[in-house]
């Protein structure tokens, strides 16, 4: 997304965590959002935003925790607490209770609502959250683990001897600090000293607009089955969240007292070990983080409170719409019949295909996600991820900008007899078929030379006399791929071997001269192949590969802030479970400048 707008971004940098809302609960609908002056932007002064809630001066001699704005069970949002400003922000016994009504109410005069509930939150140690919750955030099935493990590797994101599951669980590591339960409509939090637990306020109060949105319009009514739906329907749900928390930081900075660590703090885990995250997949599902503030903000300028509001009843259905606010862009059909012969089949999940629809914001990950790996390729560069003068990535890429739909489709091979519970064996014996639709025969002609371009990165070499065939025999992504551009199509094939293609999808990698090219921005059959851009030397890899975060103080805190954020992949790789298609929301908390974590512009 381009705006001239300054995108919301949240100064807190590590709290107590790595927030997530988790499992199937029950939302409580109730109430109606009061009115907010509808022309007060987001973005106003804060005493622009004071005049638009109830003043210190006007508040009721009577009010009421379910009906007054800013006050809940005794605190108005302004009050202060013994807690407010001490340096390791460690509340005492009896101070949590006071911190999360007081928080409520700050939440409520931001969101402009009520809370119908209280919302508890519960503290536990790490050890009994690691004894009773092994299966709280990775809990998938052999047979959608084979699904997710080819979708992942179709978007160079997980290699073919990392299993993609593994990978997303490697990012939370005993990082998890708490999550909002929607079955208990609790928070909890996990803490290293549970009976002195560290609070950062912010956070909190992000969570707590979770808890706010699913009383309101019930999170778990959300079905999100895909990647793309996934990062849409979050791009509302997150994107609130965020705002709301960046206006909640501001707060705290300029007009209330809050409990803050006066470091940042540390997340919930151990932090003594360096980390290296998978970047594919961490952009893969930040898109709700980093575009979604901007489009609540966009929504909320169309039409404040009621226009922001009624988006709930009419959430966005792909990342594009979030990417590109005003566009509404609605997926485009992408069928993929079953084209493949008696060898082969498209493969079942809940005696359903296992389709994909990968959208806008994970192609961009896709063609972006070696932008800061050492040595890997990556064809959006760092520069042009990084938005010049404002926070954030630019998930607007020439590459990506004009999808219009996608399906991505698993096939096995059943002659090949393979256990699909051996998934990395299963792997070895997979392919699919990726058919993506474009607004443009020119968009879909810059999409290919991109994908082109990263297969080039990865070591592909054309296979002779087979037209737009390639074949790579590293061990990261071995296989052969067959890309056809037909106007507003580009259908990527990809088998086990060249001979695979054809058994998998009847006429690809037929004989003939290539009509495409490694790097044509050209006339087809006219422009030289290019390579993707790599980064094996940029900043000695230190801050691409994340592979020394000990080397400074300032490292330390762009791993946690990172550790805020990652989280969300586990939710996302399994977002086609039982809990996220009933609408679970991954919510990891972005904190601090996203620049804070990411390495900076060449």
């Amino acid at each position: 997304m381009k705006s001239t707008r300054t995108r919301a971004a949240v100064a807190v940098v590590v709290a107590l965590v790595l927030l997530t809302v988790v499992g199937v609960g029950l939302g409580v609908g109730l109430g109606v959002f009061g009115p907010l002056s509808d022309d007060t932007p987001a973005n106003s002064t804060d005493s622009d935003r004071n005049e638009t809630s109830a003043a210190a001066d006007d508040r009721p001699d009577d009010p009421s925790t379910n009906e007054t704005i800013g006050y809940v069970e005794g605190y108005w949002y302004d009050d202060s607490l013994p807690a407010d400003n001490r340096s390791d922000a460690a509340l005492e016994e009896g101070e949590l209770e006071p911190a999360v009504y007081r928080s409520m109410a700050r939440v409520e005069r931001l969101r402009n609502a009520t809370f119908d509930e209280e919302v508890p939150v519960d503290v536990v140690s790490r050890a009994e959250f690691q004894a009773n919750n092994d299966d709280l955030f990775v809990n998938v099935t052999a047979e959608r683990r084979l699904q997710e493990n080819v979708n992942y590797e179709a978007l160079f994101t997980v290699d073919r001897d990392t299993d993609a599951i593994d990978e997303a669980e490697a990012l939370y590591g005993d990082s998890v600090g708490g999550y909002y339960e929607p079955t208990e409509d609790r928070i909890v939090i996990v803490s290293n000293t549970p009976d002195t637990p560290e609070l950062n306020e912010v956070v909190l109060g992000h969570e707590l607009v979770h808890a706010l949105q699913d009383q309101r319009f019930d999170l778990t009514s959300y079905e999100r089955p895909t990647i793309d739906e996934d990062n849409a329907k979050n791009g509302l749900i997150e994107g609130d969240a965020s705002w709301i928390e960046s206006r909640y930081e501001r707060e705290c900075g300029d007009e209330w007292d809050c409990v803050l660590p006066a470091n940042g703090g540390q997340t919930g885990s151990s932090g003594d070990g360096a980390l290296d995250p998978n970047w594919g997949l961490y952009l893969s599902i930040y898109l709700p983080y980093d575009e979604g503030p901007e489009y609540v903000d966009y929504l909320y300028e169309q039409g404040g409170w009621e226009r922001l509001n009624g988006a709930y009843d009419d959430p966005p259905t792909t990342s594009s719409a979030v990417i590109h606010p005003g566009s509404e862009r609605e997926p485009a059909g992408v069928d993929v019949p079953d084209r493949s012969n008696d060898d082969w089949t498209q493969y079942q999940v809940d005696g359903e295909p296992a389709t994909e629809t990968v959208g806008e914001a994970g192609m961009v990950a896709m063609f972006a996600g070696g932008a800061f790996e050492s040595g890997e390729p990556s064809v959006i560069g760092r520069n042009a991820l990084l938005e010049s003068g404002e926070p954030g990535y630019e998930y607007d890429q020439p590459q990506t900008d004009g999808w219009a739909g996608d399906t991505l489709v698993t096939y096995v091979n059943e002659s090949r007899d393979v256990d699909a519970n051996a998934t990395m064996d299963a792997v070895d014996h997979a392919g699919y078929v990726w058919r993506t639709e474009w607004l443009s025969s020119d968009d879909s002609r810059e999409f290919a030379d991109a994908y082109l371009e990263l297969l080039e990165g990865y070591g592909a070499e054309p296979v002779d006399d087979r037209r737009n065939t390639y074949a790579i025999d590293g061990a990261d992504y071995p296989g052969a791929y067959y890309v056809d551009r037909d106007g507003e199509t580009v259908t990527i094939v990809r088998a086990p071997s060249v001979d695979d293609l054809d058994a998998l999808e009847a006429d690809a990698a037929p004989s003939g001269e290539d009509t495409l090219a490694f790097g044509d921005t050209g006339d087809e059959n006219t422009a030289e192949p290019a390579s993707a851009e790599t980064n094996a030397d940029r900043d000695g890899g230190v801050l691409a590969a994340f592979g020394r975060i000990g080397a400074a103080p300032a490292l330390l805190a762009l791993a946690a802030s990172l550790l805020l954020v990652i989280g969300v992949s586990i939710t996302t790789l399994r977002g086609r479970s039982a809990i996220a298609t009933a609408g679970s929301v991954a919510d990891p908390v972005p904190s601090g400048d996203r620049r804070d974590f990411a390495p900076a512009r060449e």
